[in-house]
């Protein structure tokens, strides 16, 4: 589930089902402010469920209207008012059709035609967008390979660009080795290795701080807890959020603070912290919401930071702070 950016659509989402099997969907729905209902803009088939959905970064609006998808490839959709058509399909695997399924990607804020994909067979790719901004006719988006690296020595989960550095270069990625590796585009012979789990459990979730890009977030296969680095003291987390009862699922930073963030879990609750304090140990989160059922997806919303959408069962909520 994802946040539109653009200002002109305030309370626009993208959903994507988890079903089991081939035959997934992908919904855009949108908040009527006066009778407080969502409802269903477009509705349209997607292989196999989402990993990840995501619209494009654009805060004035100047791109077309587009979101993204990965799960089997990375898809680039066109949303128009009524429908929502595949505008290209990218696959990484020159050899053939047959690509391993990508387990999560993120679109760059500062260049919006750069976007990264993680993926099972230890490998990231940085794709190079062209959205041809052409007026008065109508464009074809496509995309090719700009470079694609080995990144862990097992499956990569997740992977999220930095804003250090003037936003475009460095990204990082975590993956079943345990580890939070970060990259440099401009140097890519080597990365750094951020941090660690000492028994190597599989990392599953990574996001950057997005006020100080010192910090970061990341959460381990059934943890109770969240890990808060700082990339200037690698290997030793500055934080542990850990008063979720069940496995954590979701990790959102407020898009306006450097010191709160949210976290959800199968326990039931998203619950807001204060990592102000840091280092001092973080005991108690300030906000607290449970729901309906596990909440296996969070979403701070960028362009509005008083809401924050929530998924459990076969709901969303949107919830203001």
């Amino acid at each position: 589930m994802n946040w539109s950016v653009r200002p002109d659509k305030r309370f626009r989402l993208a959903l994507g089902s988890f079903v089991e099997e081939y035959n997934n969907k992908v919904q855009i729905v949108s908040l009527d402010e006066e009778t407080s209902d969502f409802t269903a803009k477009s509705t349209f088939d997607h292989p196999y469920p989402t990993t990840k959905i995501m619209w494009i970064p654009d805060s004035k609006g100047v791109f077309p209207d587009l979101l993204a998808t990965s799960g089997d490839y990375l898809r680039v959709w066109r949303v128009g008012e009524s429908e929502t058509r595949l505008e290209c399909l990218l696959n990484n695997n020159k050899n053939s059709d047959f690509c391993a399924p990508l387990t999560s990607f993120d679109w760059n804020e500062v260049d919006a035609n750069l976007l990264g994909t993680s993926s099972i067979d230890t490998t990231c790719t940085i794709w190079g967008l062209e959205t041809g901004q052409i007026v008065g006719r109508v464009n074809v988006v496509s995309g090719h390979v700009k470079t694609q690296l080995i990144a862990h020595d097992k499956e990569v989960y997740d992977i999220a660009f930095s804003r250090a550095g003037g936003g475009r270069d460095m990204f990082a990625s975590v993956g079943a080795d345990g580890s939070v590796r970060m990259f440099d585009l401009r140097h890519l012979e080597h990365s750094t290795i951020i941090y660690e789990d000492q028994q190597h459990v599989p990392l599953l979730r990574l996001a950057w701080n997005k006020q100080d890009p010192n910090y970061l977030a990341t959460m381990a296969l059934d943890a109770l807890e969240v890990i808060i680095l700082d990339v200037r003291v690698p290997c030793t987390p500055v934080a542990r959020l850990a008063n979720h009862r069940a496995c954590v699922n979701g990790i959102g930073w407020a898009p306006h603070s450097s010191c709160h963030i949210c976290t959800a879990g199968d326990d039931h609750q998203a619950l807001i912290w204060d990592i102000q304090q840091m280092p001092r140990a973080i005991e108690d989160p300030i906000l607290a919401y449970t729901a309906g059922g596990e909440i296996n997806q969070i979403q701070w919303s960028s362009t509005q930071p008083d809401w924050i959408s929530i998924c459990y069962n076969n709901c969303m909520e949107i919830l203001r702070v």
